[in-house]
């Protein structure tokens, strides 16, 4: 039955107001933030179309989005935007009752944040004298085998952010967690840097699909 077919009480808008987001399917869900379809499909067909996309990829691409008819870059933008915001909710929600103790804690916190990424990124946890993160920050994402970052950009937000330690990571898209020269080279630099001001590099991920290489359990960061 189309949404305008269906009685007043029936309608997403009014079961969400009665009933709570909690108990919404996840098509009336989607149903509200897109408020309308088109003269060829109903918001809730196209609604259920999303839902397919996201069946097979977790995190579609804005082109992605554009494939289904009937949903124009307003609303795929509109979508990227709230999903987005879900995952940094989600992912500060738990930042606030992690504590990073090791370089395996670390690795399995962050993954997620790299799940199928095609592109090199480069991000830093920044965390307080317990070692609880106080926030995160994708500073760099590049092409698929290259990336690039300034180390200013990485103390920069660790005086505003008031951290007393960083994590960087890097993935790489390959697969492979060994290091490059490039990579090594890089981070003699910031742990440099960072005893200079008072701010440690506590170590340095490489995130691959199946495993990651930490500088600190490979005794090239001294602590």
């Amino acid at each position: 039955m189309k949404l305008k077919e269906l009685p007043k009480e029936e309608r997403p808008r009014e079961r969400l107001k009665k009933l709570g987001a909690e108990n919404l399917s996840n098509v009336e869900l989607l149903e509200i933030l897109l408020r309308s379809g088109t003269k060829q499909k109903d918001v809730k067909t196209l609604s259920e179309e999303i839902l397919v996309l996201f069946s097979q990829r977790e995190f579609p691409s804005f082109h992605e989005l554009l494939q289904i008819n009937g949903l124009g870059e307003a609303k795929a933008l509109a979508l990227l935007a709230t999903f987005e915001l879900g995952k940094r909710l989600v992912f500060f929600k738990r930042a606030k009752e992690q504590q990073l103790t090791s370089p395996r804690s670390a690795y399995h916190y962050i993954k997620p944040i790299f799940f199928e990424k095609q592109q090199e990124c480069f991000y830093c946890l920044y965390l307080n004298n317990q070692k609880k993160i106080i926030g995160e920050k994708l500073l760099f994402q590049g092409t698929i085998n290259k990336s690039t970052v300034h180390p200013r950009e990485v103390f920069k937000e660790a005086y505003r952010m008031g951290a007393t330690g960083i994590i960087c990571f890097h993935n790489h898209p390959s697969g492979y967690v060994e290091p490059s020269l490039a990579d090594r080279n890089f981070t003699k630099q910031l742990v440099m840097i960072g005893k200079l001001q008072g701010l440690p590099i506590l170590d340095h991920i490489i995130v691959g699909k199946e495993g990651y290489y930490s500088f600190q359990e490979h005794a090239e960061i001294e602590l």
